[in-house]
């Protein structure tokens, strides 16, 4: 039976979402294997940087491209121009610190899989914004909250302090998810990830120079690490989530996205022997089956 361009369209879609995951799943590992050489703020600099550096030659290309459905807000440093960008950077900035500073103290699975904890986050966020939500976002925060415990509390009832700085990381990466949404109406998307980047590389630099000491033979001793991160993590694997969206529903790239978490685990077991107990096992198995289940219930109650 031939495919039809519809099914072909949406299997090459879902590739590029698969591909997209695993990217950032085993950039994990890269972030991890960073720490060994660089401070984290100064790992963060780099590699938004490399970014940055990635997406001019899209914001060249299409620079004379209308935006669709501008917003005119007015002013230079409005929420469509270098305001949002700003904006968005020092959110992203925040959630990139947090969880750059954790990798330090926890493993590159645990990372993963709480940091997947924003799609939960980011409707139980919207609730205080004024969005509804549903029985399914509960049921699956009531099901992370389980795994979370098994996952980073020890028998003492103290939190490992790079799940910790994770966990508070994951909510300004739900945030982060808010403020694009209030932005993507009023510019071009690669504009401002672009400027968001450029933000975020410029921050991180500067909290570098402020608290770290590297050296550039750390740098260049990082420059793999840095330069997956950046290059692979950063821009190539963003334009490609922007590439596979154009045709897939975000309910169901927000699915596929998810296995970040597992791929974050599967390399720090390959790459870095990382091993999880029987019990991080069981926290990470319900902390995804949260996940899912935001989602699909989601899909579950949209009419056909």
């Amino acid at each position: 039976m031939a495919m039809t361009p519809h099914a072909g369209q949406t299997l090459r879609s879902d590739a590029l979402l698969l591909i997209t995951a695993l990217i950032w799943g085993t950039a994990f590992v890269a972030q991890r294997v960073g720490m060994d050489h660089v401070g984290p703020f100064g790992f963060n600099g780099i590699r938004f940087a490399l970014g940055c550096l990635v997406l001019l030659p899209l914001i060249l290309v299409n620079r004379d491209r209308p935006v669709r459905n501008p917003v005119n807000t007015g002013g230079l440093f409005s929420l469509s121009r270098l305001g949002g960008g700003f904006l968005a950077g020092l959110v992203l900035f925040l959630g990139a610190s947090f969880q750059q500073v954790a990798m330090v103290y926890t493993t590159a699975g645990n990372a993963g899989f709480i940091t997947g904890l924003y799609v939960i986050l980011v409707p139980i966020i919207g609730i205080f914004l004024g969005h509804r939500t549903h029985a399914g976002t509960w049921t699956g925060a009531v099901l992370a909250a389980v795994g979370l415990y098994l996952l980073s509390v020890t028998e003492q009832f103290t939190i490992v302090r790079g799940d910790l700085l994770v966990l508070i990381g994951a909510f300004f990466w739900a945030g982060h998810v808010h403020v694009i949404g209030l932005l993507s109406p009023r510019g071009d998307p690669v504009r401002i990830a672009f400027l968001q980047y450029a933000a975020c590389s410029a921050l991180s630099m500067a909290a570098s120079v402020l608290f770290e000491h590297n050296t550039l033979q750390g740098y260049l001793d990082a420059a793999t690490p840095i330069l997956y991160g950046g290059i692979l993590s950063v821009g190539v694997a963003y334009t490609l989530q922007v590439v596979a969206q154009r045709r897939a529903r975000p309910s169901h790239a927000a699915i596929i996205l998810s296995l970040e978490a597992v791929f974050a685990a599967i390399g720090g077991w390959v790459i870095l022997d990382e091993v999880l107990t029987g019990r991080a096992m069981a926290g990470c198995a319900l902390m995804f089956s949260g996940m899912l289940i935001s989602q699909l219930w989601r899909i579950s109650r949209r009419p056909s």
